[in-house]
Formats: C-alpha cells, structure tokens, sequence
C-alpha cells in the first residue's frame, strides 16, 4: 500500500470503488459508479470495481425478505459482504471509496483498516428516499431523523472524508450531527451527452412538442404531477410526453395517462445506451420529483441542449439548476408546470437561447473530468491524513 508523502502526491492511484450494485446503468448510483471508473481509468488511475456485476470482482446477490424484492422493483440489489473478494480486491490498493451504507459496504470499511487503507464514502441514498419507498411509514415524526442517524452510527462515523453530490445534502448532513469532512462533488455527466443542433430564431414550436422526464416510477418522484400538468396545458393535444424508467407506479401511471392525457405518450424503460440521442430529439425537460441528492437525468438533459423545468423542494437540490425563473414551478404544483409548459411552447425562440446557454453552462460546470478531479483531490487527502484508526 502506498502512503500520501508529498513526494508521490501527483502519481496515479490505486482506487477501489464499492458499490452494490456494479453492473446497472439504469440505476443511479451504479450508473455514477461506472462513470467515475471511466473516468478514473481515462485520467490513468487503476479503478478495482467490487460489486454484483464486476467482471473483476464479483459479488453474489444478498436476498432480504420484502426488503428486496421492493428495491428490485427501482433496480436495485443488496450485495452479500465478501471478506475473502474485498481482500483480494484491496490489496495493493491506495483507497477504498464505499457507496452506499448497508452492511455490505460496512465491511468493506473495516477490512479496509485492517489491512492499513484508507477509506472514503460517498452519501448517495437520501434517507427520504427511503421512506417515501417505505410507504406510511415516512409521516412518522422524527423518521427521517433516526435514518440519517442510523447511516451515520452504520458506516459514516468510521469515514473521516464523505463525497455528496450537492450543497443541499451537504446542509443536511450537518443539520443531522455529522462532522466529518464534507467535500461537495457533482456525479457529472457523461460526455456521450451532447447538445442537440438548436432551432433558427423564428422557427415556431414543433408539433409534437416533445417533453421528457427520467427517473425511477416511484412517488417521490412525483410523475403525477408532470401528467396532471400536461393535461392541463393549453397545448396539451401537441404534446407528445415520455417517461424514462422502471418502478412501482408504472402501471397506475399508464392507466392516468390513458385517462388524462389527449396526446401521445410513452411511459417505460429506455436503454440506456439510446439515452443521448433521444433527448436531443426532445424539446422540453420536466423534472417533477420532490426528492433527490442531484439528479444526474437533469445534468444529462441540460448537457443535450434542453431546457429543464423543475419542482422547487426542500428536499431536492436539483432546483440549484435552474438558471431562470421559467425553469422552476412550486412541486406538486400542476397549475404552475402547466402554465411553465405553455410558457416555453410559445416562446420558441426563448427555448432555443436558453438551451444554448444551458448546454454551455453544463459543460463548464458539471463534467465529469472536473467532478473526477476534485473526487481525486478527495482521495488523495484522505490517504494523507489517515493514521490506521476505525
């Protein structure tokens, strides 16, 4: 294992990335997993993935009763702790970075130290999500509380150094007792994003006007919304609308759009690999959800040349992209994103300079080059400071 000394501070890493689910593009935190690994590896580290789905290393699935079945409904698996995998994957390695808090990733943590390696973690489940997913369970007082609690006393206080993705769950994170080192960390886009060819000014709305939305079918994402909004628009017989993903509300969604909507619609999983092409075939983005640590659909949206309209919450950092007063409705608000929808349609020319600026603003700001370089940054101060203590 090699040590942080000043004399090597520039010299490519050795970085073993664990996370559950390792072989996923359709979920989020795997997809940011494989995208940092790219990127590590482009930028000449050597990325060991340790998960279900490594060709390298690896893990078999852990099955827990409800528990399960409900994650593999929003494409997510729980990974059965291996010591005999993580020592093999470790060894020789600068840094171990965790992704998740379960018991899997907790062991991860503690062989790290036994074997002298730092380890860093990334916060990457917001306990809201959780309990939305854990239906009534989320208006108990205090819920939300006890799971940040929990994370914490689980994995996060045996880590001095914890990547999170935006300010917002920064803020949580200290309004919830945690005083390790916080370094905020965008997940990035994907360069396979690219802007679409803008629109002449003068040129009117296209018919179908195409909005798109991505994200997990479940309630906190709140596509009830976006279906109540584009029925209510004055256009909403020119809308054709598509829902990107998999979850629990796929069919109840199906059947309100079938009720509601005049137009056409789609409503389903979308490979992912076809992602970037089919949002630059897009004119709007909505983004309704009322919970999220970032929201990489968003980042890959703007970087496509889409304007984004999205819910303004307090438990959703995703509104820190919004560059003008159009790209924010109130969530849970129809009237609001109608009227936002409508807004957009009928300034045509409007759409085509703000999703020029954008564009332009994603790419400045949100690259996965950059966001790899201040995770790097990260790791390196972590192995600099660590003395070998849990």
């Amino acid at each position: 294992m090699a040590a942080g000394s000043t004399e090597d501070a520039g010299r490519p890493l050795v970085i073993a990335l664990v996370v559950d689910t390792a072989g996923n593009e359709g979920n989020g935190t795997s997809n940011s997993a494989l995208q940092y690994a790219k990127e590590l590896r482009r930028q000449g580290h050597t990325v060991r993935l340790v998960g279900i789905g490594s060709p390298e290393y690896p893990i078999r699935v852990r099955h827990i009763p409800l528990v399960s079945w409900i994650a593999a409904k929003q494409q997510m698996q729980f990974a059965q702790p291996d010591r005999a995998m993580f020592r093999k994957a470790f060894e020789g390695a600068d840094v171990v970075h965790v992704y998740l808090p379960f018991k899997y990733g907790r062991m991860a943590v503690r062989t790290a130290h036994e074997m002298g390696i730092p380890a860093t973690a990334g916060f990457h489940l917001q306990p809201e999500n959780v309990l939305y997913s854990a239906g009534p369970l989320r208006y108990i007082p205090g819920a939300s509380a006890f799971i940040y609690w929990l994370f914490d006393r689980m994995l996060y206080r045996h880590i001095r150094h914890i990547h999170t993705p935006s300010h917002m769950i920064a803020a949580q994170l200290r309004a919830h007792g945690y005083r390790q080192r916080l370094h905020v960390i965008s997940n990035g886009y994907s360069p396979r994003f690219t802007a679409k060819q803008q629109r002449e000014p003068g040129s009117p709305s296209p018919r179908p006007f195409r909005i798109v939305t991505s994200g997990r079918l479940a309630s906190e994402k709140d596509h009830v919304t976006l279906i109540r909004a584009v029925a209510l628009s004055r256009h909403a017989e020119d809308i054709e609308l598509s829902i990107c993903g998999t979850g629990p509300l796929q069919h109840e969604l199906r059947r309100m759009a079938a009720q509601l909507l005049p137009g056409r619609w789609s409503i389903g999983f979308h490979d992912n690999a076809q992602m970037p092409a089919f949002l630059r075939s897009c004119d709007l983005l909505v983004h309704p959800s009322i919970v999220d640590i970032e929201s990489l659909s968003v980042l890959e949206g703007m970087a496509s040349g889409l304007v984004p309209v999205i819910a303004r919450s307090t438990q959703s950092a995703a509104g820190q992209f919004a560059l003008c007063d159009h790209s924010l409705f109130e969530a849970q608000d129809p009237a609001m994103l109608a009227q936002r929808i409508d807004w957009w349609i009928d300034h045509p020319d409007e759409l085509s300079r703000w999703g020029a600026i954008y564009a332009e603003h994603t790419r400045e700001e949100y690259s996965i080059e950059s966001c790899v370089r201040k995770f790097v940054a990260m790791e390196r101060e972590a192995i600099a400071d660590f003395d070998g203590r849990l």
